[in-house]
C-alpha cells in the first residue's frame, strides 16, 4: 500500500495548524510585523547531545509535518479566537487571513540514522512564517523521532524476531498512539495492535485474547476452544490467566484437537512471571506434544532493555509484544529537539550561551561510508559545500512553501531504514554505554563562526 504525504496526515477534521503554537510565536510575530521586520530566516532543528542514552537516532515525523505546512493558514474561526483574547493589535489580525507558508524545508528522509547536533531539518521562509512553525515542528518530528529511536533498539535486540506494537492503550494520548504505531512500522516492527493506524497507514494488525475472556467461560480449555472455533487459521491462546504451565498443556491439547481437524494454533501468549523460566517450560511442552511450530509469544512491559536480558539469559521467546516502555519512551521520555534561528537576511546568527551554543549558517551533513556500506563518521558543514566521497543527507523536501519531492510509501521508508541501520556497527547500537559516533564540523563552518558576534 502506498502513502503519501497528504495520506499520512491527519484525518479530515483533524487539522492542527496554525493555533497548535505556544502564545509567545504569535506575539513575536505581531512584533515583526508591527516594527517591519520581514527578512528571510533560516532555523535548524536539532537535538542537542548532552546527557542523551542514545548511540544514534531515526528521522521520523516529516511527511505528517509536511502535510501541515502545505495547508498553512489562519481560517475565520482562528482569527476570531485570537481576536477574543485581546491581546493583539488589529493591524496583525487583519494581516493573518494571507498568512502562508511560502519557504523552503531542507530535511533528512525519513528513516534515516542521524546523530545529535546534526540538523535533522532546516527551514527558511520570511522570518514571520518561519517563527509561527516552531512549536509544531518540534512537536511534531520530535515525538516521532523519540518513538522511533526508542522501537529501534528493540528491534536491533530482538534477533530477527517479530515484534508487535501493543502501546496503544497507555500511549499518552490517541495522537502519540498514532504516532508510535507509525514509527513501530518505519523500524521494521512487523504489525501493529492499532486497527485505527492499520486503516490510516496500511500497517498490519495483530492482537491475541484478554484475561477477560479466558475468565468469561467456565474454563480455559473452554474459552480456548470458543475461540479456535471462531478463528481457527489465526489462534494465539493467552496461558497466564491462572497457572501458566497448566495452561500451557491445555492449549496443546487443544492445538493437537485443531491439527487433527487440518487447523494449526498459531501460538500461546506468556503475560506475567518468569518469562525465561516459563517459557522454557512451556517450550518444553508444546514439543513434547508435537506442536513444535506452535510461537511462543510475550507481552508485559517489554522494550529493548528486557528484550535483551530475556534473551540473554536464554529464554525461548519466539516473538514479543512492545507496550508501555516503549510506547512512552520510558527511559528517555523526551528529546531536547530544538529550532534555533541560524541566518537572517543573509547573516550566520549563533548563540553563545553556556551549554547551548549553536553554529551559525545554512548546513549540511556529510555522511561518509566504508566499502561495505558501514558509516565511517560524519561531517557538519555548510549547505554549499561538497564534501569528496561523503553523502549529503539534508534533502529539498518543500519549494515555495509546496512539497516538492515524490511522495515515499510507508514501504519505502521502512526500507531505507532498515538499510540505514544495517550501516551502524555494534559499538553504536548498543543500548547501555553505546560508543560515540565521530561527527567533525568542516574547516569551511568554522570558519564561518569567526568574527560573528
Amino acid at each position: 500500500m502506498t502513502t503519501s504525504y497528504s495520506e499520512a496526515s491527519p484525518e479530515p477534521g483533524d487539522r492542527v495548524l496554525p493555533l497548535f503554537t505556544d502564545l509567545y510565536e504569535l506575539t513575536m510575530a505581531a512584533g515583526y510585523l508591527a516594527h517591519g521586520v520581514t527578512g528571510t530566516a533560516t532555523f535548524s532543528v536539532y537535538i542537542r547531545g548532552a546527557g542523551l542514552p542514545r548511540g544514534f537516532l531515526v528521522a521520523a515525523g516529516l511527511a505528517p509535518a509536511l502535510a501541515e505546512l502545505e495547508d498553512f493558514r489562519f481560517r475565520r474561526a482562528d482569527i476570531n479566537y485570537l481576536e477574543q483574547t485581546g491581546i493583539f493589535p488589529r493591524a496583525f489580525l487583519d494581516r493573518l487571513p494571507q498568512v502562508r507558508f511560502t519557504g523552503t524545508v531542507r530535511a533528512m528522509p525519513e528513516g534515516t540514522i542521524f546523530f545529535p547536533d546534526e540538523p535533522l531539518l532546516e527551514v527558511t521562509a520570511p522570518i514571520l512564517e518561519a517563527q509561527l512553525l516552531e512549536t509544531f515542528v518540534l512537536n511534531a518530528v520530535g515525538l516521532q523521532t523519540m518513538l522511533a529511536s526508542k522501537a529501534a533498539r528493540c528491534m536491533l535486540v530482538a534477533g530477527g524476531r517479530p515484534l508487535v506494537d501493543f502501546a496503544l492503550r497507555r500511549t499518552q494520548g490517541q495522537d502519540a498512539g498514532m504516532a508510535f504505531a507509525r514509527a513501530c512500522h518505519i523500524v521494521g516492527f512487523a504489525a501493529t495492535s492499532n486497527v485505527r493506524a492499520g486503516r490510516a497507514y496500511g500497517i498490519p494488525v495483530s492482537g491475541t485474547m484478554a484475561h477477560s475472556f479466558v475468565t468469561a467461560f467456565a474454563d480455559e480449555e473452554a474459552a480456548f476452544r470458543a475461540y479456535a472455533e471462531v478463528f481457527p487459521d489465526s489462534s494465539v491462546f493467552l496461558i497466564d490467566t491462572y497457572d501458566t504451565v497448566s495452561g500451557a498443556r491445555i492449549a496443546a491439547r487443544v492445538g493437537k484437537d485443531m491439527a487433527a481437524r487440518g487447523y494449526r494454533l498459531q501460538g500461546v501468549r506468556l503475560d506475567s512471571g518468569d518469562m525465561v523460566a516459563l517459557s522454557r517450560q512451556v517450550r518444553a511442552i508444546l514439543d513434547e506434544a508435537g506442536l513444535p511450530e506452535v510461537k511462543i509469544f510475550a507481552s508485559s512491559g517489554f522494550d529493548e532493555f528486557k528484550i535483551a536480558d530475556a534473551l540473554a539469559a536464554g529464554a525461548t521467546i519466539d516473538a514479543f509484544g512492545v507496550g508501555t516502555k516503549a510506547g512512552v519512551s520510558a527511559d528517555m521520555p523526551f528529546l531536547d529537539i530544538v529550532y534555533k534561528m541560524v541566518v537572517f537576511q543573509g547573516r550566520p546568527i549563533h548563540k553563545r550561551s553556556p551549554g547551548k551554543e549553536t553554529l551559525g549558517g545554512e548546513k549540511q551533513v556529510f555522511r561518509r561510508t566504508d566499502g561495505d556500506g558501514r558509516f565511517a563518521g560524519d561531517i557538519l558543514g555548510t549547505a554549499d559545500e561538497h564534501v569528496e566521497g561523503a553523502q549529503p543527507l539534508l534533502e529539498a523536501v518543500m519549494t515555495d512553501g509546496r512539497i516538492c519531492t515524490p511522495s515515499p510509501s510507508l514501504e519505502a521508508i521502512r526500507q531505507h531504514c532498515r538499510r540505514q541501520l544495517a550501516g551502524l556497527d555494534e559499538g553504536y547500537r548498543r543500548i547501555r554505554s553505546p560508543a560515540a559516533y565521530p561527527v567533525q564540523v568542516s574547516e569551511r563552518l568554522r570558519a564561518l563562526q569567526q568574527g560573528l558576534p
